[in-house]
């Protein structure tokens, strides 16, 4: 249907349903895109790491304290990761703050922090990005890649739009 979105062509999520997709699609995702603004105005991007834990609308992401995202978390900066798979992807927005946590540093630990800082938690330099996040939007093309190509296909021979699969918004 032209000029509609998919929620005005499909039942929408209820918000317990779409806060659930959301954790369920970042399971499925260990990297992020995390976007911030530099003292210019321009928008930085730079692939993070975020910490395997339950979805409850903050994300984890270690850092260290000198980088220059920790310097615009500290400015005020926006900030939003970007999530992108075979058939899925996910954006989540919000604010951030930056910690010097050395007991939560220990709860999110494991090897791919350790790869990075191998002086362990108590390494001096270490802080956590904690994205509290306001809003999610995500897309999700169930079946994986094939069925997205078969859905493609179909809208070329056809003559109608790809409808893309499931996408919603979700306020957080």
């Amino acid at each position: 249907m032209a000029g509609t979105t998919w929620n005005e062509q499909y039942d929408a999520p209820t918000h317990d349903e779409a806060v659930a997709k959301v954790g369920e699609l970042l399971r499925d995702h260990h990297l992020a895109m995390l976007t911030t603004v530099d003292a210019d105005g321009a928008l930085v991007s730079r692939p993070m790491g975020v910490q395997d834990v339950e979805f409850d609308g903050d994300l984890w992401f270690f850092t260290a304290l000198d980088s220059h995202k920790v310097a615009e978390i500290r400015a005020g900066s926006p900030a939003n990761a970007a999530f992108a798979g075979s058939s899925s992807w996910l954006s989540v927005s919000g604010t951030a703050e930056v910690l010097k946590d050395t007991a939560k540093a220990r709860e999110l630990w494991g090897p791919v922090a350790a790869a990075w800082f191998p002086d362990g938690p108590e390494t001096p330099n270490l802080g956590l990005i904690k994205l509290h996040a306001d809003t999610a939007e995500y897309w999700d093309s169930p079946g994986g890649r094939l069925a997205t190509v078969i859905s493609l296909v179909k809208a070329k021979v056809t003559g109608e739009a790809y409808d893309g699969g499931e996408n919603a918004t979700v306020d957080l």
